[in-house]
């Protein structure tokens, strides 16, 4: 570990934060314009379905690739290339589409800057946060995913007001100014302590031995079933927020508002459960709260499927945020304990598998809401993914129970 200004790992911490912030900006911003992309630049929806495809290709891409550099390169070089990247890409997206001949090419250069920088976060964050000589990696982990949640409020809500003051046609500045936020965290990261994981090189688990674990194939599994569990409730989160407010005094501004008060709801939500759980973790076990909060969000699926009602199907909607908030992190507290040898590669693995679950989930639910022509259907289908991680943290903490009774080793 190289010596740095700031010595306390607390500033390491707070780095960490700020980069899932910065993960935040970049996944969540653009989402915000791509009705004024197809106004402004006359961008078909196949092109922008694209530019979703592209970033979660990249995305998936950087977690399978990092495992076999970042090691080489060092956590804290990689990090800061990161947080250049995303700067870049947001510098780009608010100056390449009106500079060059095609406005597509623009927002797509800037997508894979900001993508590969994305991406290369989501895989360091994790191990750069697990290495720190703190004791309580279970408050870690939440508070890490909080602020990330806590991003993805922050800029709907941010960019919202911005628009309503200067007007949408400026969203290119707004572009430039979130920038800001990963350029000074570059900096930042250059000067806190970078500590390594505890265990040494030769003992790190590579990725030949961690997929021939059972117990860790299990846990890129959980990982997939709460990517899936999160992100096929989310994306009709606009959808429930606008159907609610289609009766209202609001009515004639119901679409607007139901894209950017769904997600926030969502989100809001996902960021209290993992912010509280913390305070509760000496009450209840973490197995057991994520049992709990799996068998409601199956809950909140069935409801949200059945109910005729927008208002309690959003606020289910909602629920579902709270319930399924803590499955991520606390899979990420898990794995470390039951799987020899923690390395980049664990956290890269599990990063990809939680990420091919956020693009399964969804799509899985709109093939079947298409086919059947129900939203309903979709929805019911979709309550298999809370159950089987319910059952699959059941299973770890049989597992772990065993542990303690000495009966595996």
């Amino acid at each position: 570990m190289k010596s740095a200004p700031l010595k306390s790992y607390k500033h390491t911490l707070r780095a960490s934060y700020i980069g899932h912030i910065t993960q935040a900006i970049i996944n969540n911003f653009a989402p915000l314009l791509f009705l004024t992309f197809e106004g402004q630049y006359g961008l078909s929806l196949s092109k922008i379905t694209s530019l979703v495809a592209i970033n979660f290709i990249l995305q998936l891409t950087v977690d399978l690739a990092a495992a076999s550099f970042v090691d080489r390169i060092g956590y804290r070089k990689c990090m800061i290339a990161a947080h250049i990247l995303c700067a870049a890409g947001l510098v780009c997206l608010g100056t390449l589409p009106d500079f060059l001949p095609n406005a597509y090419s623009g927002i797509l250069i800037s997508l894979i800057l900001y993508a590969l920088g994305g991406g290369l976060i989501e895989v360091l964050i994790a191990p750069i946060a697990e290495a720190c000589p703190c004791d309580n990696k279970t408050e870690v982990m939440s508070l890490l995913h909080f602020f990330y949640s806590a991003g993805h409020v922050g800029v709907v809500i941010f960019s919202a007001v911005f628009f309503f003051i200067f007007g949408i046609e400026n969203w290119q500045t707004l572009a430039i100014l979130w920038a800001i936020i990963p350029i000074l965290n570059s900096v930042y990261f250059l000067l806190v302590p970078i500590y390594s994981l505890p265990s040494g090189e030769s003992e790190q688990a590579s990725i030949k031995s961690l997929l021939r674990s059972k117990i860790f194939l299990l846990f890129i599994l959980l990982m997939f079933l709460s990517g899936a569990s999160e992100q096929s409730m989310n994306q009709w989160a606009s959808a429930f927020a606008e159907s609610a407010l289609s009766n209202t005094t609001l009515s004639s501004y119901a679409k607007i508002l139901g894209d950017l008060c769904g997600p926030c709801v969502f989100a809001l939500m996902m960021g209290m459960s993992r912010l509280l759980y913390p305070r509760l973790q000496h009450k209840i076990h973490l197995e057991a709260f994520m049992i709990i909060a799996s068998g409601v969000c199956a809950l909140c699926y069935l409801i949200a499927a059945i109910c005729p009602f927008a208002p309690i199907r959003l606020l289910f909607c909602g629920i579902c945020g709270l319930s399924i908030g803590i499955a991520w992190p606390g899979i990420y507290v898990l794995a470390p304990k039951h799987c020899h040898g923690v390395s980049t590669a664990c956290f890269a693995l599990l990063a990809l598998g939680g990420d091919l679950g956020c693009a399964a989930g969804p799509t899985a639910v709109g093939l079947l809401a298409d086919k059947f022509n129900s939203l309903s259907c979709g929805l019911l289908v979709a309550a298999v993914f809370p159950v089987l991680l319910l059952l699959g943290v059941f299973f770890v903490k049989v597992i772990s129970s065993n542990k303690a009774k000495g009966r595996l080793r």
